[in-house]
């Protein structure tokens, strides 16, 4: 089991590095996040990408500076949580469709709710707000 679960966290990390590399060229596509996840994941999967990716030139910074404190760019934050918003006002509404209004709908409702709001509140008020660049080290 401990084996899966390292290759799980492998081809998710892998998965998310593309999506954040990706998200440095398309406009709306977050980068952050996905290289936050991606370090996550390698942290618990392989040391080997795990350093890689702190010390890459261009990806590195991302992570170092969250890690540091100094945050996550703004661009970051509002496309997360617009992202964050839509998917689960979008997920209920597909839910009551389907469903109709019964309790557990309501309660999903209501969950989701919950959660999306301690979402943003941790992302918009608890983690600083960085320049948009990335700081290169002194190596």
């Amino acid at each position: 089991m401990k084996h899966a679960l390292k290759y799980i966290c492998l081809a998710i990390g892998l998965i998310a590095l593309a999506l954040g590399i990706i998200g440095i060229f398309v406009p709306m596509w977050p980068t952050t996040p996905f290289l936050l996840l991606a370090a996550a994941c390698f942290v618990r999967s392989s040391e080997r990408l795990y350093t890689w990716l702190i010390e890459h030139r261009h990806l590195g910074c991302y992570v170092r500076d969250y890690m540091s404190g100094k945050g996550i760019p703004l661009r970051a934050k509002w496309i997360s949580l617009g992202l964050m918003w839509v998917t689960s006002q979008a997920s209920w509404m597909i839910v009551m469709a389907h469903r109709g209004v019964q309790p557990w709908t309501i309660g999903y409702a209501v969950l989701l709710l919950v959660v999306a709001i301690g979402v943003h509140y941790h992302i918009g008020f608890r983690i600083p707000t960085r320049r948009p660049e990335c700081e290169e080290t002194e190596s």
